[in-house]
């Protein structure tokens, strides 16, 4: 069977958007490994159910859509055999050892190193250009939600800045 015409123009516009899902992904799972398999996850996701995709959406906010959902799925199945919570992300030098070396950079690492949903918002809006609501819709979460996050992640990353700075006053 032949793949339909809109099956192989998401296949084409993945490949251009792969960067930005893993970078989202790690925002969310803490672990390259575990980023790379939800993002190939959510590729065969999108692929498979494109029909149910509208041109009103931008494809890259439907796809982190669809990657909260699994990631979310993918955490309860992995609580529910473990029977407790999964352990935290890897500590700071063993995340950067396995990422590439635009993920290793000190930025990226201290980006990831936010708390839980600080990292997502703080890409969607500032690194990626989502607005508020798009960044709300994507994470399920109030416009409000998105704006208070937002604030704490900037404060953070500011308060991290200026206690790394090397300039002296």
């Amino acid at each position: 069977m032949r793949p339909s015409v809109a099956a192989m123009d998401i296949r084409r516009d993945l490949v251009g958007l792969l960067p930005k899902l893993r970078r989202f992904a790690v925002t969310m799972t803490g672990d390259t490994a575990d980023a790379d398999e939800l993002v190939q996850n959510v590729c065969q996701r999108g692929i498979a159910k494109i029909h149910q995709w509208s041109s009103d959406i931008r494809l890259d906010s439907w796809l982190y859509t669809i990657a909260r959902h699994q990631w979310i799925d993918e955490s309860r199945r992995h609580k529910m055999r473990r029977g407790s919570a999964k352990g935290g992300a890897l500590e700071h030098g063993e995340l950067a050892a396995q990422m590439n070396p635009v993920e290793s950079s000190e930025s990226h690492q201290i980006v990831i190193s936010l708390p839980e949903g600080l990292a997502s918002v703080f890409l969607l809006v500032d690194a990626e250009g989502h607005t508020y609501k798009q960044a709300a819709e994507i994470l399920g979460i109030p416009q409000s939600t998105v704006a208070t996050r937002l604030a704490s992640a900037r404060l953070k990353l500011a308060t991290m800045g200026r206690s790394r700075s090397p300039r002296k006053f």
